[in-house]
């Protein structure tokens, strides 16, 4: 590769163009077999004030006779990098900024850890939650089901409102987890534990959570336009869901003292008010990685990162960045479905 690069200009004044006619110096040099000590690097081109900026890509070669370190500057004919240093850097190149690296860090310990966390969950809830009122249950369930009509009973304004945040909370991680929750390690689709979450909660979500491999796969451009991700992307659909949380939560806060206390007792006493209660604490604790997954996959970060705090605050946080991120259409896109496939 050096052999056949030509001398520009060197950093000594003994080293004349009579000198390189020198037979016996140009013997003695392709005798010593020189190799490159440095590989090339990638970095912006810095010109000294004796060379032009050109086009061409410099190598940097260390010649030492006797004792005095003189470089010189080449430019190369051959294109055929043999360094492996070289393709590894390129290789590094080509697969930054694939899919994002959302999620970088989540292993088998963290899937372990939340599978844990379900089973205790699963066990808390069957077998350790307060059940003394099960009538009273069902009833409150019919109630808010619409299912019994106006008997002058008046239902709590706080359970009012957890009933029907929880009925927004699947929309707002349908549109967390699609596209960018999904799993290209993983044969699992996602949409079917968003569609049992509309029923269970964090309780169907949490078994995705642990089968959950990053990084999401390329998303096709034909697919952005189709049904759920035209929905799910639409700044119309972030928000509806937005200001109906926050007229929810506003429609609580108002509630008096004495609806606060009457709900802080069903919590201790029914089961059904008891586990709806430690659903919505889960999902909201979730959501933050959800909104950070999310916004590295979409390249984010950088402008959106000040959200991350916000979306500590339950429900409006997350709705919030679902406002506010940029269009599905910053991610990279496969431009066909062979393309998807292949990979």
């Amino acid at each position: 590769m050096l052999a056949n690069a030509n001398i520009i200009s060197c950093n000594f004044s003994s080293f004349t163009s009579s000198t390189l006619n020198d037979p016996k110096l140009r013997t003695s040099l392709q005798s010593q077999n020189l190799k490159p000590r440095i590989s090339f690097l990638k970095t912006t081109l810095k010109f000294s004030a004796f060379l032009k900026p050109h086009n061409h890509t410099s190598s940097i070669l260390e010649f030492q006779r006797k004792g005095l370190v003189q470089i010189c500057h080449g430019n190369l004919i051959n294109q055929d990098s043999e360094d492996p240093a070289v393709e590894k850097g390129d290789s590094l190149e080509g697969g930054v900024g694939g899919s994002g690296n959302g999620g970088e860090g989540w292993n088998w310990s963290t899937s372990i850890l939340i599978l844990v966390l379900w089973g205790a969950l699963m066990y808390y809830v069957f077998n350790l939650t307060p059940n003394q009122t099960p009538s009273r249950d069902m009833y409150f369930l019919q109630k808010l089901l619409n299912l019994k009509g106006d008997d002058g009973f008046r239902m709590n304004e706080v359970l009012v409102s957890l009933w029907y945040i929880m009925g927004l909370w699947p929309l707002v991680y349908s549109m967390l987890l699609l596209p960018t929750g999904r799993s290209s390690k993983s044969k699992i689709p996602v949409w079917p534990f968003l569609i049992l979450s509309c029923f269970g909660g964090a309780y169907a979500l949490l078994p995705y959570f642990v089968l959950w491999k990053p990084p999401p796969p390329p998303v096709e451009e034909t697919e952005i336009r189709r049904w759920p991700l035209n929905f799910l992307e639409s700044k119309l659909t972030a928000g509806i869901s937005l200001a109906a949380g926050l007229g929810i939560i506003v429609y609580a806060g108002l509630a008096n003292w004495d609806d606060w206390k009457e709900f802080a007792q069903y919590f201790r006493e029914s089961k059904f008010i008891h586990i709806t209660s430690l659903d919505f604490t889960l999902l909201s604790a979730f959501a933050p990685f959800w909104v950070y997954n999310d916004m590295t996959a979409r390249k984010w970060f950088d402008k959106g990162s000040w959200l991350l705090p916000l979306s500590a605050v339950p429900y409006l946080g997350p709705a919030l960045y679902l406002v506010l991120r940029p269009s599905l259409t910053t991610m990279p896109i496969s431009p066909n479905p062979t393309t998807s496939k292949s990979e």
